[in-house]
């Protein structure tokens, strides 16, 4: 233990040993102790080393540190111990724990030591990238390090998240990578979230931080882990805007999982989280004295808005979340902050911007801030108090900016806003007592400002933008210049400031008014023919044009120059001919004369080069650095390249291609309006279909309702006739038992009335079976007169054809007998129905009466009998004949073929005959039930099958006597 102490700072006994041999002493210990308390005591001393001799402890110990984790996990301690110095090694304390004393430094000092703390810096840093890609070469022991924070002991965990934050900020995507092929990672490090500590949870928050930036799989999996729950669950315990910097932690990991990731843009959206985002920006009245954090908590939130709206999500996408937003308020909330007082000034600026991709491109988010009116007296819209800003240039540069964007993102898409702006400079619709967006835009079109300039020229364009109608109707604005002097237009006076060089030359910086000056002309004139007939009557602004792209001027000119020559290409493009003196033919001419082809395409390739061009074409926002860098719109560069192509081709045109172009456009005009016509008619018909549809649909559903009532009332109708023959029941009981002359043995009249036409239809039904019976005895008659005929033909096939004839017989006596058996059954059911009938008769005259039919059926029995022994002796006399029968063959085989059709006749009649015996059956069932219902005494057939035979015994003997 004396060598503990003087590790761990007590009275060394000798010389001292060095750095790097007490950390190989230590490293030994380490590794050769069993002792887990000696173990743990080294473990703790290369704790303490490690942030002096981090460069040695890193290098000797890091392989001891690992196995330490891998074996001694039942100590918590010595696991702490272990993870502290892996983390003192891979991370330095300047990094993640700065001295609070450098923030009272003076400014000097910091500026002096700047180099040599950075050049320290980058050496700590390239330390720790060794020792962690060391660190990460075995996957297994990020996986381990994953299996730690399983551990709930403080001492564990807490270390554990901290060593893992430093891993990811030195080598992110390697570590990333593991732990996205380790199972369960990412759910591991989601359940430090749910921790009750709040230090493990924050540090939590900023290891999700690191392990979410740029890897859209693992930003996938933390939000379907249910992160957009607990994180706004802690926003919203921690104080929304007013919490701390976990508030903060919060939401730069919400930005990292939205920002960029379309799939969870969408699960934000679809599980309604953008509703709970309107609390966050609920400000009181008083707005004074906001903390740094508030601003900078308010600000992230701001930026999560813009993140679901932005413009370069899917346009399907932003519609949704923009539509979201305004129906659950968090615009009109926006709206609300936008017009309060005591906002900070970048908190302002960017819920500028906030609204602006709220509002972009969605005509509702669009209308209602329209309608949106500053808390002042008289109310003003807030788009009058917003342009009153952006013309102002005392505001700060990135207010005008986020103005400026606001308003063109009002007028995207927007014809109506279009319509609403322009009318403000219309003659009939100026109001001489209030400001109006017209005013403000035309004043700082005018004014000494060249950004005002600038800004008013790009809102006036956005105006304009892809709307026909408002272009020509601001050819109507006139403007009053001085007094005594006639009005002149709105475009005659930006021509005549772009013309009169001496007035420009005054201005701050003229190259920017005339660049906001040319982008106007030119978005205003692309694609109206009136305008460029407007631009060119001026006789003076063609030679103008031509002079500024003939000279050769500096570098800062060369922009003026290509928007010149843009404009010029676009009076050629868009001119329809109306001015002889400007035709499409004597523009290029002069083209040609004063500047050369070569040369004006050369001029007009000046703006694409433009190194500010870029910029601008790269998101539709405003972003510069300075006002001098703000030179371009988002949506003139669109323009610009649209425009570039067919002005080049329609320069170096000849009159006959112009004139086959011409055709051509007129027949496409002519192709279109057809196919106008049709779309319309489509269209119409589209409409028709609907509406038939819409009632189709209706007549269906009133058929369904109707048909459902139809089924109730027949249930209904059903039920009350049940219930009125139970009551006719019971009342036919009631008078049963007052007057017996209503009944026949308990039958009622109506009942034997049914019994009777019941054994009608059953005689009828039997004389029709002996219908059948004759038919088929006209049958066999034809079959005999038909063998006699047949005299001649081969032995063979007349013997086969004999043993056909036999089998057709045999299938006759089969019917035979059935019918026989048949007329038995109806006549014994035709007697006991008879019997029924007569039910005041005695027992004497019913026994008399079936031996009467019984003996009619014996004599029936003895004629079917004679006339079977008839058709043997038939068949006998056939062979005989047949046998001589050699010369007829064919015409034997075609009676054979007509003879096996009647047979098939015959099975069908039989099966008919089969199926009515069945429905006899059941019904001579059904009256023997009856008549049993009835009190009737019905002997079966076994019963009467045996009084036959003992009838016919006693037949027997009597004959016998009387011989």
């Amino acid at each position: 233990m004396n060598f503990f102490r003087g590790v761990m700072g007590g009275q060394p006994a000798g010389p001292q040993p060095s750095g790097a041999d007490t950390i190989q002493k230590l490293c030994d210990r380490v590794a050769s102790s069993t002792l887990l308390e000696d173990r743990r005591d080294a473990v703790r001393a290369l704790k303490s080393l490690s942030k002096k001799y981090r460069m040695e402890v890193g290098t000797q110990a890091m392989d001891h540190l690992i196995h330490i984790l891998q074996t001694d996990r039942s100590d918590s301690e010595i696991l702490g111990y272990a993870l502290d110095t892996l983390y003192n090694i891979i991370c330095s304390d300047e990094e993640e724990e700065p001295d609070d004393s450098e923030d009272a430094a003076p400014v000097k000092s910091k500026g002096v030591a700047a180099p040599a703390e950075d050049a320290q810096r980058r050496q700590e840093d390239d330390i720790g990238a060794q020792f962690t890609e060391k660190f990460i070469q075995e996957a297994d022991n990020v996986t381990l390090l994953l299996t730690l924070l399983e551990e709930f002991d403080f001492h564990v965990r807490w270390p554990g998240v901290k060593l893992l934050t430093a891993l990811l900020k030195s080598q992110c995507a390697q570590v990333q990578g593991i732990i996205l092929v380790s199972p369960m990672g990412v759910s591991r490090l989601m359940d430090l979230l749910a921790d009750s500590r709040e230090v493990i949870r924050n540090d939590g928050l900023l290891l999700l931080q690191q392990l979410t930036k740029g890897n859209a799989a693992i930003q996938k999996i933390v939000a379907f882990e249910n992160a957009f729950e607990r994180l706004l669950d802690i926003i919203t315990e921690e104080g929304t805007s007013d919490g701390g910097i976990v508030v903060e932690d919060c939401l730069l990991l919400l930005l990292n999982l939205l920002k960029n990731n379309s799939s969870n843009q969408n699960f934000f959206k679809e599980g309604s989280y953008i509703q709970r985002m309107k609390p966050w920006f609920e400000v009181g009245d008083d707005n004074s004295g906001w903390s740094a954090q508030k601003v900078t908590n308010l600000h992230l939130m701001l930026q999560l808005v813009r993140v679901m709206v932005s413009p370069v999500n899917s346009p399907g996408a932003t519609a949704s979340c923009q539509k979201s937003m305004f129906q659950c308020g968090l615009l009109q909330q926006l709206c609300t902050i936008l017009m309060a007082t005591g906002v900070p000034a970048d908190i302002l600026t960017e819920t500028i911007n906030t609204v602006s991709e709220v509002i972009r491109g969605s005509q509702v988010n669009q209308d209602y801030f329209a309608s949106v009116n500053a808390p002042s007296n008289p109310p003003r819209p807030a788009i009058v108090v917003l342009l009153m800003s952006m013309v102002n240039e005392r505001q700060p540069f990135v207010l005008r900016c986020a103005v400026l964007y606001c308003f063109q993102c009002f007028l995207y898409k927007n014809q109506k806003g279009q319509g609403e702006i322009v009318a403000t400079l219309l003659p009939s619709t100026i109001d001489a007592n209030s400001i109006s967006a017209g005013q403000l835009l035309c004043g700082g079109l005018f004014s000494a400002d060249s950004l005002s300039n600038w800004c008013a020229a790009v809102a006036l364009g956005h105006a304009l933008q892809d709307n026909l109608t408002q272009k020509e109707q601001l050819l109507r604005v006139q403007l009053a210049t001085s007094l005594g002097k006639p009005p002149v237009s709105l475009l005659q006076q930006c021509t005549n400031i772009l013309s009169q060089g001496d007035k420009i030359s005054r201005r701050g910086s003229k190259v920017q008014t005339r660049v906001g000056l040319l982008m106007l002309l030119c978005t205003w004139m692309s694609n109206c023919p009136i305008a460029v007939t407007h631009f060119l009557h001026n006789q003076e602004n063609v030679p103008f044009l031509t002079a500024q792209i003939s000279e050769n001027l500096g570098e800062d000119e060369r922009l003026v120059q290509g928007l010149c020559a843009l404009l010029l290409g676009i009076c050629i493009y868009y001119n329809d001919n109306s001015l002889e003196n400007y035709t499409k033919e004597k523009l290029k001419q002069l083209i040609e004369k004063r500047i050369g082809k070569e040369n004006f395409v050369e001029k007009l390739g000046f703006i694409t080069k433009h190194e500010l061009y870029s910029r601008a074409a790269q998101k539709p926002q405003p972003a510069f650095s300075t006002p001098e860098h703000m030179l371009f719109d988002h949506e003139f560069t669109k323009l610009v390249k649209e425009l570039e192509g067919v002005i080049t081709k329609a320069v170096h045109k000849s009159s006959e291609e112009d004139k086959k172009e011409e055709e051509v456009k007129k027949t496409l005009e002519q192709h279109d309006s057809i196919v106008t016509q049709y779309k319309e008619l489509i269209r119409e018909q589209d409409s028709q279909i609907n509406e038939l549809k819409e009632q189709v649909s209706l007549l269906s559903s009133q058929k369904d309702q109707m048909q459902s009532a139809i089924t109730q009332q027949l249930s209904q109708i059903q039920q009350h006739k049940d219930q009125y023959n139970i009551l006719k029941l019971k009342l036919g009981k009631d008078s049963g038992q007052s007057d017996g002359g209503q009944q026949v043995n308990g039958l009622q009249l109506e009942e034997l009335t049914l019994l009777r036409e019941e054994l009608e239809e059953l005689r009828r039904q039997h004389t029709l079976l002996n219908t059948q019976l004759t038919d088929k005895d006209k049958l066999i008659s034809s079959l005999k007169a038909e063998g006699v005929q047949s005299t001649e033909g081969s032995a063979a096939e007349n013997t086969e054809l004999l043993k056909e004839v036999e089998s057709l017989r045999l299938q006759v006596q089969s019917q035979a007998a059935e019918i026989t058996q048949l007329q038995r059954d109806r006549q014994e059911l035709q007697s006991r129905t008879e019997t029924t009938a007569a039910v005041g008769d005695g027992d004497g005259a019913k026994v008399s009466e079936l031996e009467n039919r019984l003996s009619a059926q014996i004599s029936e029995t003895h004629r079917l009998q004679e006339e079977v022994r008839t058709l043997t002796e038939s068949r006998a006399q056939m062979e005989k004949e047949l046998a001589t029968s050699t010369s007829t063959t064919a015409i034997l085989q075609a009676e054979k073929s007509k003879l096996q059709q009647d047979v098939t006749e015959s099975k069908k009649e039989q099966d008919d005959l089969l199926m009515l015996l069945a429905d006899q059956d059941q019904k001579i069932l059904a009256l023997k039930q009856r008549l049993k219902d009835l009190g009737e005494t019905i002997e079966d057939e076994d019963d009467l099958d045996a009084r036959d035979q003992f009838d016919e015994d006693e037949d027997d003997e009597e004959e016998d006597d009387e011989e």
